[in-house]
């Protein structure tokens, strides 16, 4: 599309861009570049273990200090994203992520190892939140869902396909080259970024006036339909809001506002526990087939891969249905999601051992998981005005990834004592809390008069 602008007689062609589209593919990219990192440790831990003569113990406090070394800097890395913006830090992120991942190949000791990966949780830790106020500042409202789902969709793309790549570079080079591997894209991508991202549209030479505008109007932008259809709408979305006790707000302005602000600890909470079931299903799912469904390694793998195919489907179509069926409502499908995942956790304790039919119930599963899992994320891009939003969703982000440090630490005592079935049990009842949660918050519908620029 091209439109006319004439400048003192001369005609200049200008273009309407979808630069946004390029940014959500560089924020997929990076996003995609860390789950790699997280998950490609999975691999490695037999062969790390033998080589440093490590303990069960140490394997846990290994994977523990990552997420507590995530978890401890995401709110002031919210606060500092929200007063100097993104860019700088962002670029200085992904540098550090890659040498933190190079710095475990050189591993020569498990004090050296669990040093590295308190130093990877420290590094990644701005990528999420930076991820977020990108996406914040470089799309539209009824676009927020979608490029979220998206983003969420990256870290689950990473365990379907770094088992298979790590176990060829093991198996070639050694379980070294795995991290020095891995560390090498993570710099061609932070030049990238700070080439071609810039904090908002309006700064990037890329981004034409047109988009620039559309991104920062809040309407929403929609082909003609029938006036029934509208109708029918309206009267749909009436009816959802009673339910959902959608509610006219002016965003929370203040980190002093939302830090008192119950739905956004209620959103905090019920994602730690979205969290916890998620990593918790990383950890032990492999085990659980190994051990309890006794499949083998191919077996494994092909079973193993089907909730992570079945998350990056539920994050897109989870983010389309928030955006598009719901009109930027949030809440439905995070209780759409608790109250799912309640039936398929439960569901799992009489899964039958056949790989394709367990398969099946895991890819079913993920979907269903990840409905709602990325709208937690957007919650707060409602609630809190567009320069606070960074502070909103590191609190979120910062609970939540607690949920992933000790929910699978949980489920490890839970068999020591019990059996898998008090597992699922577990997962199910920390569901079933983010479905309370969830249901005691509000929706918020922000008014157009108070919507931040």
């Amino acid at each position: 599309m091209q439109r006319k602008l004439e400048q003192n007689t001369e005609v200049v062609l200008v273009k309407k861009t979808r630069f946004r589209w390029l940014v959500l593919s560089m924020v997929f990219v990076v996003f995609m570049l860390a789950g790699a990192d997280r998950a490609n440790i999975g691999v490695v831990v037999p062969y790390i273990k033998d080589s440093f003569k490590m303990t069960n113990t140490d394997i846990g406090a290994m994977t523990s200090l990552f997420y507590i070394g995530y978890a401890l800097i995401q709110v002031p890395i919210g606060v500092y994203y929200g007063k100097y913006g993104v860019r700088k830090l962002f670029t200085i992120s992904i540098i550090l992520t890659s040498l933190s991942t190079f710095f475990h190949g050189m591993a020569s000791s498990v004090l050296f190892l669990k040093v590295s990966r308190v130093l990877l949780g420290f590094a990644e830790a701005p990528l999420n939140i930076g991820c977020l106020s990108t996406i914040n500042r470089w799309f539209p409202r009824q676009e927020k869902g979608v490029a979220t789902g998206v983003f969420m969709a990256a870290i689950k793309f990473a365990p379907a396909v770094v088992p298979p790549l790590c176990a060829l570079i093991i198996v070639t080079l050694g379980w070294r080259y795995v991290f020095y591997l891995f560390a090498l894209p993570g710099f061609i991508i932070a030049a990238l970024w700070f080439w071609l991202v810039k904090d908002n549209p309006q700064e990037s030479p890329y981004c034409s006036e047109d988009e620039v505008k559309y991104i920062n109007s809040e309407k929403t932008y929609t082909k003609n339909v029938s006036e029934t259809r509208v109708i029918r709408n309206k009267k749909f979305l009436s009816w959802l809001d009673k339910i959902i006790r959608a509610k006219r707000i002016q965003p929370l302005d203040t980190n002093k506002k939302l830090v008192r602000s119950w739905n956004l600890w209620g959103c905090a909470f019920g994602y730690n526990c979205m969290v916890g079931i998620t990593y918790s299903i990383m950890t032990w799912v492999p085990t659980y087939l190994v051990t309890v469904k006794h499949f083998s390694i191919m077996k494994m793998g092909f079973v193993a891969s089907a909730p992570w195919v079945g998350a990056m489907l539920g994050n897109i179509i989870g983010g389309w249905l928030s955006d598009k069926v719901f009109d930027k409502r949030r809440k439905p499908v995070m209780l759409l999601t608790a109250a799912s995942t309640i039936c398929m956790m439960y569901m799992l304790i009489y899964a039958p051992n056949n790989p394709i039919v367990l398969a099946a119930i895991l890819l079913v599963a993920g979907i269903l998981l990840n409905l709602g899992y990325s709208t937690f994320l957007v919650y707060p891009m409602g609630l809190a005005s567009k320069d606070k939003v960074p502070f909103a969703s590191s609190i979120v982000n910062s609970v939540g990834t607690l949920g992933g440090a000790f929910a699978p630490f949980v489920v490890g005592v839970i068999l020591d004592s019990y059996n898998w079935n008090m597992v699922f049990l577990f997962l199910a009842i920390s569901s079933l809390i983010a479905l309370l949660l969830v249901i005691s918050m509000i929706e918020p519908m922000v008014d157009d008069e108070h919507l931040a620029s």
